[in-house]
C-alpha cells in the first residue's frame, strides 16, 4: 500500500474520488521504466537504487506517480538484506576494540584490517577479504543494505497495484463502511467473513445466505481514538473483497482539510464492476498459528472424528459466526469449534454476547486461559456452548474429551 504523502484524491462535492491510472501505452512505459531501476539494481546497496530512482524521478511533474511505483515495487518485490561477515554491531566492535590498541593512521587502519580479516577467516572457515569488512561495517543502515532478489511484476500488473493501493488509501480515514454481498455462491461468503476475520475488523452482519448480506464496518475515525492500525487493517480487506463475484460498497470518510484543518465528510463508492484487480491468493489461510498447529496436530490423533476448516455459518443476532473448525464423525453427529485465543475487550464482549444468544447446540468454545475475560465484562453463565479451557497449546485431546467423555478412559 501506499503511504498518505503519495495518494492522489479529488473531491467532487462530498464525493471523494480516487485517481486510477489508464493501462495504456504512456503508463506502461513509465510503469517498464520503473521495473527496469531495480532490475538494474540486484546485488546493488538500496542508495544506490534510491539514485537510480532519482534520476528516474528527474524534475517530472508526475514525480508523485513515480515515487508511487517505486514505493510499491520496494516493499512488496524487493528483498534487501544485510551482507556482512558478522553482525555489524560486532564487526564494528571488534573493529574498533583492534583500532583502540594502536596510533591512528593509514598505515594501522591496514593493518587492524588485515589482522580482523585473518581472524575472521579462521573463525568462519572460509577467506574473509578487506572488502568485506569495509562494506560490512554499516551494513545495517538502511542505504547500505544489499537488493538480493527482485521478483519483478509486469508492467500491467503494477499498474494494477498501483491503482489498488490509491483506493485501499481512501480507507485509511474511514468512519464507516457499508457493504451489501449480494446472493452469491456460499464459499464466497465464506472467503469474505474469512477475511474480515482475519483483518479482526469489528462487523455488524444482516441478511442471509440465500438474499445476501449487509456487513456495516466501524471505520478507524469512529473508535474511542483513531487508530492508523485498524484503518490499514480496513484497507488490506479491500483486496480480499475483490473476490466475491457481486458485491457494492459505501463509505463515510473524514478528511482533514491540507488548508484549513477543519474536518470535513466525505463519501465514496465502489462494486464488482470496479476493474480493480487482487493480488491476493483466493485461498484459505489460517488465522492464526494457534489454529494452524491444533489442525497439524489433529492428523496424529487416532480417532474416527474428521476436522473440516470454516464449512458452517451460525446465524447471529446482527452477525454471522464462522466456527474455526466443524468436528464430522462417521455416525452423524457434527460439532462446530471456535477457538477464542487473543482478541481486544469489546471483540470479547460481542462474540460472548452473541454466542450467548444464538440457538446453537453443538458448538464448542475452546478458550485461552491468557484472556481477562473478567476485566473484559465478559461472564461465562448461559452460554449455550461446551467450554474447554487451554494454556499455550490447544490440544485435540482436550476436544475428543469434550465431544466423548469416555474417551478419557
Amino acid at each position: 500500500m501506499l503511504p498518505s504523502d503519495l495518494l492522489s484524491h479529488r473531491q467532487q462535492g462530498e464525493t471523494i474520488i480516487p485517481l486510477r491510472l489508464k493501462i495504456d501505452a504512456q503508463n506502461l512505459e513509465t510503469a517498464t521504466q520503473a521495473i527496469s531501476c531495480f532490475q538494474n539494481a540486484v546485488n546493488s546497496t538500496q542508495g544506490e537504487l534510491n539514485q537510480r530512482l532519482s534520476e528516474f524521478e528527474g524534475d517530472s511533474p508526475n514525480y508523485r506517480l513515480q515515487r508511487g511505483l517505486a514505493h510499491i515495487l520496494k516493499s512488496s518485490f524487493c528483498t534487501f538484506e544485510i551482507i556482512s561477515p558478522l553482525e555489524p554491531v560486532e564487526l564494528r566492535e571488534q573493529v574498533f576494540t583492534l583500532a583502540a590498541q594502536t596510533i591512528p593512521s593509514v598505515e594501522s587502519t591496514q593493518k587492524t584490517l588485515e589482522t580482523l580479516a585473518l581472524n575472521l577467516s579462521q573463525n568462519l572457515k572460509r577467506e574473509v577479504v578487506l572488502d568485506e569488512i569495509r562494506a560490512g561495517l554499516y551494513a545495517d543502515l538502511q542505504e547500505n543494505r544489499i537488493l538480493t532478489q527482485f521478483d519483478e511484476p509486469t508492467p500491467e500488473a503494477l499498474l494494477h497495484r498501483f491503482n489498488l493501493s490509491q483506493v485501499q488509501g481512501i480507507f485509511y480515514r474511514a468512519s464507516e463502511i457499508k457493504i451489501n454481498a449480494h446472493r452469491n455462491d456460499p464459499g464466497e461468503y465464506k472467503l469474505l467473513f474469512r477475511y474480515l476475520k482475519l483483518f479482526q475488523l469489528m462487523t455488524y452482519i444482516e441478511g442471509d445466505a440465500e438474499h445476501g448480506f449487509t456487513l456495516t464496518l466501524d471505520g478507524p475515525t469512529s473508535l474511542f481514538k483513531p487508530s492508523t492500525r485498524y484503518g490499514l487493517a480496513l484497507a488490506k480487506m479491500i483486496p480480499a473483497l475483490l473476490h466475491v463475484t457481486r458485491w457494492s460498497l459505501k463509505a463515510k470518510l473524514q478528511q482533514r482539510d491540507p488548508y484549513s484543518g477543519v474536518i470535513r465528510t466525505g463519501y465514496f463508492s465502489l462494486n464488482s464492476d470496479c476493474d480493480l484487480v487482487s493480488h491476493y491468493p483466493p485461498g484459505k489461510p489460517y488465522d492464526s498459528m494457534l489454529e494452524q498447529s491444533f489442525a497439524k496436530r489433529w492428523k496424529s490423533l487416532k480417532t474416527d472424528w474428521k476436522l473440516e476448516r470454516e464449512v458452517d455459518l451460525i446465524p447471529l443476532p446482527g452477525s454471522v459466526m464462522i466456527p474455526d473448525f466443524r468436528l464430522v464423525h462417521p455416525d452423524g453427529r457434527v460439532f462446530l469449534l471456535e477457538i477464542v485465543g487473543y482478541w481486544r475487550p469489546e471483540y470479547l464482549q460481542k462474540k460472548f454476547y452473541q454466542v450467548r444468544h444464538s440457538d446453537c447446540d453443538h458448538l464448542i468454545l475452546a478458550i485461552s486461559e491468557r484472556l481477562n475475560l473478567e476485566k473484559a465484562g465478559v461472564k461465562l453463565n448461559n452460554i449455550p456452548a461446551c467450554i474447554v479451557w487451554f494454556k499455550n497449546k490447544l490440544q485435540p485431546k482436550a476436544i475428543l474429551e469434550a465431544i466423548e467423555p469416555s474417551s478419557k478412559d
